[in-house]
């Protein structure tokens, strides 16, 4: 059952002066009745940066925990704040559930990212892109990693710097010309690296908005690198399906994932 929204930065955003009159970035958790320790799984909603799809926040968080596994939608910024704003806030939301996890029963080393369409961008670049926390700072949740536990990455945005990209997605982040070094550093499956955590991937081979070469090709940089994943590729359905549950064939795709997570320890 989802709680009140918590604002991410309590003392205020970062780069919050960049856009005037800005929104709030927020979390709201959404914590299980289940007296043993579990995990939780962060979402970030799609909408190509430029808004936050209603239908993949709280009904993916609401699926999770029937699962008996916490979650928290997060409500990070888009459009017409730029990189890294998005970014700093995912990173933030994950740093928020560790610290917070003993609130919640929660497991902070079983924190996973779950993300759709330019959230999966989003969370894709948390894939790539972490640190190991700041253990003396003065705000304990900027003390934990953000280096997810695992990935999961729902007909994801992944390249920005291919012909397969979504330019949508590309405008509202990055601006109109963005350097083609700030595309490449974008782009998941040139970042790749030993360390990036598991992940979970799924697509449908005719998506017209954003095509399955994104997954693909990220899978193929996971392999390289001998990183754990579980790729899903379904022969037909539209893009932004959320849980895609009026489709037999790609509506099996919470139940693969959720017992992929637990397989890893999220369940209890």
């Amino acid at each position: 059952m989802a709680q009140q929204p918590i604002p991410l930065y309590p003392a205020g955003a970062p780069l919050r002066e960049t856009v005037p009159n800005g929104e709030t970035p927020r979390i709201t958790p959404y914590p299980v009745d289940n007296p043993k320790p579990h995990g939780a799984v962060v979402v970030l909603p799609g909408g190509g940066y430029g808004g936050r799809a209603g239908h993949e926040g709280a009904p993916i968080a609401e699926f999770f925990n029937k699962q008996g596994i916490g979650a928290a939608v997060v409500d990070y910024r888009v459009s017409p704040f730029r990189h890294p704003v998005p970014l700093l806030d995912a990173q933030r939301a994950i740093r928020w559930v560790r610290a917070n996890a003993g609130t919640y029963n929660w497991l902070p080393d079983k924190v996973a990212v779950l993300g759709f369409s330019a959230g999966g961008h989003l969370a894709s670049t948390t894939l790539t892109h972490f640190d190991a926390g700041n253990a003396d700072a003065e705000d304990p949740v900027e003390r934990p990693s953000c280096r997810p536990d695992a990935v999961v990455l729902c007909y994801a945005v992944v390249t920005m710097s291919s012909s397969w990209t979504h330019e949508g997605s590309v405008h509202n982040l990055l601006g109109p010309k963005p350097s083609a070094e700030l595309r490449v550093d974008l782009s998941a499956e040139q970042q790749v690296r030993a360390e990036c955590p598991p992940t979970f991937l799924w697509h449908t081979a005719d998506d017209q908005a954003v095509p399955v070469e994104n997954s693909l090709m990220l899978a193929g940089a996971l392999r390289h690198f001998k990183v754990p994943f579980e790729l899903h590729v379904f022969p037909h359905g539209p893009h932004g399906m959320g849980l895609a549950t009026g489709d037999p064939a790609v509506g099996q795709w919470p139940g693969l994932c959720a017992g992929w997570l637990k397989r890893q320890g999220w369940g209890a």
